[in-house]
């Protein structure tokens, strides 16, 4: 079954947790100052621990029998700051080689997604493309992903919509499957000010290939709740097409979080039942954690989405 398949048969598909946090937490990992964790396959010690970590969110998907989803660590690992590093091209392709491995051992349907990230600071919207430069910069990832064979690409905590939009370009080209995941504030818009209505019904209509769904990541989902709360949010558009969060524990905003010196969490049965709380607001199908997150989180939430389906 391929990823297109999958999405559109599947009631609910578990996405994998944190591992950046983790990494540091856990671990004590550093990453590279230009492509991040991206770096980390490399190396021995780090490949195990991304290993164990993402093995234990299949085991949990195997466990409640879900479909799963991970994305190759790769969100910084974009064309300036690959050239710009001791790495080559061929870091994208490892990366993905090293998730397919992982998959190869999985008792379930599991999908590799390539993540892509703005060039730019996605908690601040700095540096934001215009929709062409973004759909020429984001070009060479895609492409990229594609020669390597992930089964989609996922554009992580988009933050812009001119961005955004040239980036669903770009994976449109590649006529993969994607999704595009957007940075939020709890006032129902996307760090440049668009909602989240506006921006879907924008980018469905820059495309042809539109994207899968949208979602949103590194946001808890009490903002979310908030933010489709508006009423210019509470569209039709958005029900139909906005379909997943991989949250944060955190409620903090996107400044809080990008300036904070310690990691904010909740526990995972709190988050698991915010996460519930959502199914009033718009169709979940894709869930999974970021920032804070751990294995304890992803098994909350898969129990209760279980639940759901007896």
């Amino acid at each position: 079954m391929d990823f297109q398949t999958c999405f559109d048969k599947s009631s609910s598909i578990l996405m994998e947790g944190a591992l950046g946090e983790r990494l540091k937490r856990e671990f004590n990992i550093i990453f590279d100052d230009k492509v991040g964790m991206a770096g980390l396959v490399y190396d021995s010690d780090s490949r195990q621990a991304m290993c164990s970590i993402y093995t234990e969110y299949l085991k949990t998907a195997e466990k409640y029998e879900f479909p799963f989803i991970v994305t190759t660590p790769t969100r910084r690992a974009n064309k300036n700051r690959v050239l710009e590093s001791e790495f080559t091209e061929k870091i994208i392709e490892d990366n993905v080689r090293f998730l397919q491995k992982i998959r190869s051992n999985a008792k379930i349907d599991m999908f590799v997604g390539g993540l892509m990230g703005c060039k730019g600071d996605a908690y601040k919207a700095s540096d934001v493309l215009s929709i062409d430069d973004a759909q020429e910069f984001h070009s060479w990832q895609a492409n990229l992903f594609k020669e390597s064979g992930v089964d989609f690409l996922f554009a992580g905590i988009m933050p812009a919509l001119s961005e955004a939009t040239g980036m669903a370009k770009a994976m449109e080209s590649t006529e993969l499957p994607y999704i595009i995941s957007f940075m939020i504030r709890d006032d129902g818009r996307l760090i440049d000010g668009t909602t989240i209505n506006d921006a879907i019904l924008h980018m469905d209509n820059a495309t042809i290939k539109k994207p899968i769904c949208y979602m949103v990541n590194c946001v808890h989902p009490v903002i979310l709740k908030k933010s489709l709360s508006y009423s210019f949010n509470k569209t039709k558009l958005v029900k139909e097409r906005f379909h997943g969060i991989q949250a944060n524990t955190s409620p903090l905003s996107p400044e809080e979080l990008d300036n904070s010196s310690d990691l904010k969490f909740s526990d995972g049965v709190s988050l698991a039942d915010d996460m519930m709380v959502l199914y009033k607001y718009f169709v979940p199908k894709i869930l999974g954690g970021c920032c804070g997150t751990d294995n304890t989180h992803i098994e909350e939430i898969a129990k209760r989405l279980k639940g759901k389906e007896v």
